[in-house]
């Protein structure tokens, strides 16, 4: 499995060349100063390319992650045949600079949510974490949605109205500052009245709309992907339940299902995320990653560890709920497959999701969710199970 490591760019204050010391080899980047719906243009994909590739230290831009879908294509509204032109002008442009696997994802509005940044972990450290309370805290109380509360149960409402009552201005900003840090880049955080108005304009789009124009999108791009030789994959909805009245559809194994049935091609992916997958107790992850291996493009390796209200929170990587070493088997063995039928495209780029903050990281101003020695430590762990798994040929489970 090819090792990889997501580096914000600009953005971020881990250096190229502190990811060289962790081992991983290829990098997942994305052009986050480039606004929603615009082309990303060969000259500042080259770039890039180059400054990655520039360091000498065997780096290479191998994963995109991610090539946003403008939210007017998940509404179904607006000059839509620009923005796809745009999209597979992007795509074509990419390719051309040799970057062809795109991970994306179709989450309306927001993309990953958590409710606290900085929770604290036994022994020291701090996590992300979903609680669905605050959630509903935030739901119900502050953004006042209408129907709220049929999202939640009467236990998780009744906490929620304890901790709104007894939170300060500052808590409550600091509750939306956590759900807000999400957005990736340089992309505006919303202010309450702010996410009202961009909800607004998902009024009467359900489930079957979000599905008719995921279908829509994958349509128009897919055969360009499969053109250019690129390697589409989902990333599924995080956390998999519906947020803020918004469905999700990308959460179970019959949704992924269903995409995979929208365009049957290698071309049209999935990106298996094991803690996005997991944070949903119908998912039995492995048995996932089994039946759609031949799909699967790209691995993003995490854990959580699920409460019966339905908060979570991040995992050590060898912990939480999800089987990993079951995992990586299954990843580990479909390599197995490809390369023996003599695929030059056989190895899997995973990465380290997410991490803990640990030690150094504290307090070092690293993109949230994504500190140094936190996911060093995920890239040890999981390297050893791989390494294992193959000494062994892969007989686990």
């Amino acid at each position: 499995m090819k090792e990889s490591w997501r580096w914000y760019g600009p953005f971020d204050k881990i250096a190229l060349s502190e990811i060289a010391q962790t081992g991983a080899s290829g990098i997942v980047n994305a052009l986050h100063e480039v606004p929603y719906g615009e082309i990303w243009q060969s000259d500042a994909i080259a770039a890039r390319r180059d400054e990655i590739a520039g360091t000498n230290l065997d780096l290479t831009w191998n994963v995109v992650e991610s090539l946003p879908i403008h939210e007017n294509i998940k509404r179904g509204e607006g000059d839509l045949d620009q923005l796809f032109a745009n999209y597979r002008q992007s795509m074509k442009n990419l390719a051309d600079n040799g970057i062809h696997t795109i991970c994306y994802n179709f989450m309306p509005l927001l993309d990953w949510t958590r409710t606290h940044l900085y929770a604290p972990v036994h022994r020291g450290g701090t996590a992300l974490r979903f609680s669905s309370p605050h959630m509903a805290a935030f739901e119900i109380h502050m953004l006042e949605r209408e129907g709220a509360e049929a999202d939640y149960s009467e236990e998780v409402r009744a906490r929620a109205k304890i901790w709104f009552d007894a939170s300060t201005e500052d808590d409550r900003q600091t509750l939306l500052n956590s759900i807000m840090s999400g957005l990736p880049g340089a992309f505006d955080r919303y202010d309450i009245n702010g996410l009202r108005e961009a909800l607004k304009r998902y009024k009467g789009i359900g489930r079957a709309e979000i599905r008719a124009n995921y279908a829509r999108f994958l349509a128009e791009v897919i055969p360009t992907a499969e053109e250019l030789g690129m390697r589409f994959c989902v990333h599924p909805d995080d956390p998999p339940r519906d947020i803020l009245g918004l469905p999700r559809i990308v959460s179970s194994e019959d949704d992924i299902a269903w995409i995979m049935a929208q365009q049957d091609s290698r071309a049209n992916g999935l990106t298996l995320c094991s803690g996005s997958l997991g944070a949903n107790p119908v998912n039995d992850v492995p048995a996932i990653a089994r039946r759609f291996a031949d799909r699967i493009h790209f691995a993003h390796l995490r854990n959580v560890a699920k409460e019966p209200d339905g908060s979570f929170q991040e995992a050590a990587h060898l912990d939480g709920d999800t089987d990993m070493v079951a995992l990586i088997a299954a990843l580990v063995a479909e390599e197995a497959r490809r390369k023996a039928e003599g695929r030059a495209d056989w190895e899997i780029p995973f990465r380290p999701d997410h991490g803990h903050e640990l030690l150094s990281d504290i307090g070092s101003g690293t993109v949230v969710g994504y500190p140094l020695i936190g996911r060093l430590r995920g890239l040890a762990e999981l390297r050893g199970v791989i390494r294992a798994l193959e000494h062994g040929n892969v007989t686990y489970g």
